[in-house]
């Protein structure tokens, strides 16, 4: 989370991490349908389960199966019923015995993905914390240490709980960026792995051991994501602004991208730098990513270098991003500098939308909500019509799903059987009110019923 060069006036996350994603006349998901369901409805679990009748499959084992009932894909007009075979939608009638939930007539919508969240800094939870004045970068990574020896509970304790209600709001999966320093260790990325195997049923989970305090101006930290990827901790190697900050471009990527090849994991890049200089990363980030074949395997979040571009230069590197399947993300924050999603999609790059920081110390705000993060990137891009809200809502689960090589949880038959039911007359107007999420499903299971984490 390293600042770019703010304004005058104080600084905070606002103005040193400004970042949101921009939206051009995207058409909004279409709904899929689902077969309904022939079902006989017993008293169970207080009229919201029933026992469904249908035709048992011919041989084999019995199918783990699901009906949703009443249910309205993407806010249809029509009610239908869901029909979920082991974790997946399905096209077909459900099997005899399957558990019924009743709908009630709410929206189906696909789950959500965070692609951007360090949940190991977090305070969720716990008693409030009074930040102080910060001048620089400096001021915030000697707030973090300072934050992270005062907390009482561990890492895990306070990563759990802030995963966990992230589930309750609807998210499916996350990229967790774990500070990974000598003042720190690895306790970061252990604590955010011992949240994830906790919640493997209800959450997928990526780790990036991010070197928030720098690789190279900082001793020691490159040993520890060495570490780190050998002993299989983590799933991608991260790096921080490698001239504005590391003052080490070949240095930092060098080494960044060495450790992943040699141990088969992904990086996920923080590049804040401005101007020239964060484009010099950008073209040291493309360069060996072509050069080692990890294409499909490089992100890089913020991307602070290419709003303002002409469109000639952004093409160029759109262009160049696309050809090595090298992924953005971003948060939402203010206008300033706004990703061009629709145009870096016209070559093919993958962008998703994460929430960032959590109550940290680098600011108070912040709720691991990603339908709130969709309602933010509409309201900061000041978008109007309706297939401009869908298309808020679609990056904020389909792209992130792409970021993170997941399927798309599209409700379509085959489809990963991750949904949220919530009450509404259709999906931008779910965008902008933010109702709750009733029900929460992943892989078939209910994780989350009336904005609460079911354990």
């Amino acid at each position: 989370m390293q600042p770019s060069p703010s304004s005058p006036g104080a600084l905070s996350r606002r103005t040193m991490l400004a970042g949101a994603a921009a939206l051009a006349g995207a058409t909004a998901t279409a709904a899929a349908t689902a077969v309904p369901a022939q079902a006989a409805t017993t008293a169970t679990g207080g009229g919201t389960e029933a026992v469904a009748t249908a035709a048992s499959p011919a041989s084999g084992r019995r199918p783990k199966a699901v009906v949703f009932r009443d249910v309205r894909p993407f806010g249809a007009a029509r009610a239908t019923d869901l029909v979920v075979v082991d974790g997946r939608i399905s096209a077909g009638p459900a099997p005899r015995g399957a558990k019924v939930v009743e709908g009630g007539g709410r929206i189906a919508l696909p789950s959500l993905v965070d692609a951007h969240i360090h949940p190991d800094k977090t305070t969720w939870g716990g008693s409030w914390v009074s930040r102080k004045p910060a001048d620089g970068i400096a001021d915030y990574v000697a707030q973090d240490v300072e934050l992270f020896r005062a907390q009482r509970r561990p890492v895990a304790e306070r990563a759990y709980g802030l995963m966990s209600h992230a589930v309750a709001r609807g998210t499916r999966a996350m990229r967790a960026h774990a500070d990974v320093a000598p003042a720190y260790g690895l306790a970061g990325a252990e604590g955010v792995a011992e949240a994830r195997e906790r919640l493997r049923h209800a959450l997928d989970v990526q780790i990036v051991a991010f070197p928030q305090h720098g690789v190279v101006r900082t001793p020691g930290t490159a040993a520890l994501l060495e570490r780190a990827a050998r002993e299989g901790l983590v799933d991608m190697i991260g790096g921080i602004d490698p001239i504005g900050f590391d003052r080490a471009l070949d240095e930092q990527l060098d080494l960044v991208f060495g450790i992943a090849d040699r141990h088969g994991v992904g990086v996920d890049i923080h590049l804040h730098d401005r101007g020239e200089t964060g484009l010099r990363a950008m073209r040291g980030i493309i360069d060996r990513t072509r050069a080692l074949s990890l294409a499909g395997k490089v992100t890089v979040s913020h991307v602070f270098c290419l709003p303002g571009l002409s469109d000639r230069e952004l093409g160029s590197v759109a262009a160049d991003l696309g050809e090595q399947d090298i992924s953005l993300t971003t948060v939402a924050p203010s206008d300033s500098l706004v990703l061009p999603i629709a145009r870096l999609r016209e070559h093919g790059v993958r962008v998703g939308l994460g929430s960032d920081g959590v109550r940290d110390s680098w600011s108070p705000f912040g709720n691991a909500d990603m339908l709130h993060r969709a309602h933010l990137l509409g309201w900061v891009t000041d978008v109007r019509l309706d297939d401009e809200l869908a298309e808020c809502y679609r990056v904020a689960t389909h792209g992130g799903a792409d970021v993170m090589g997941l399927a798309h949880a599209d409700l379509a038959p085959g489809a990963p059987a991750d949904f949220v039911l919530v009450r509404g007359e259709c999906l931008p107007q779910v965008v902008v009110d933010m109702p709750r999420r009733d029900v929460v499903v992943h892989g078939g299971a209910v994780v989350a019923r009336d904005g609460e984490f079911l354990d």
